[in-house]
């Protein structure tokens, strides 16, 4: 183990997170968090001078139609449906009246 992180850091950044372990737990867990912090370690190591950097892992590209209001005679059927309608609308009856009626 290269001591990369200790088990107080480990304790700490679990308080943060607000997560509770066992001194058993966090025997285990900091080591194998240490062997995670080497991973990324190595990957610094890598000579990516002359590499593109990845925007996209596929080379699909969206397709966008027209965005385009289509009236497929619906709304004749809709109102049809609804219980009272008034001049191409659905009338409701009323929330709130304001009247002094």
């Amino acid at each position: 183990m290269a001591n990369r992180i200790n088990r107080e850091q480990v304790k700490h950044v679990a308080e943060l997170a607000k997560l509770e372990f066992t001194d058993d737990q966090l025997d285990a867990l900091t080591p194998q968090l240490d062997d995670i912090i080497g991973l990324f370690e190595s990957l610094s190591e890598v000579d990516t001078d002359n590499v593109a950097p990845t925007t996209n892992v596929t080379d699909q590209i969206n397709v966008m139609r027209e965005d385009v209001a289509d009236n497929w005679g619906q709304s004749a059927a809709l109102l049809k449906n609804a219980p009272d309608a008034a001049r191409g609308y659905i009338k409701v009856p009323t929330i709130i009246d304001e009247s002094e009626d």
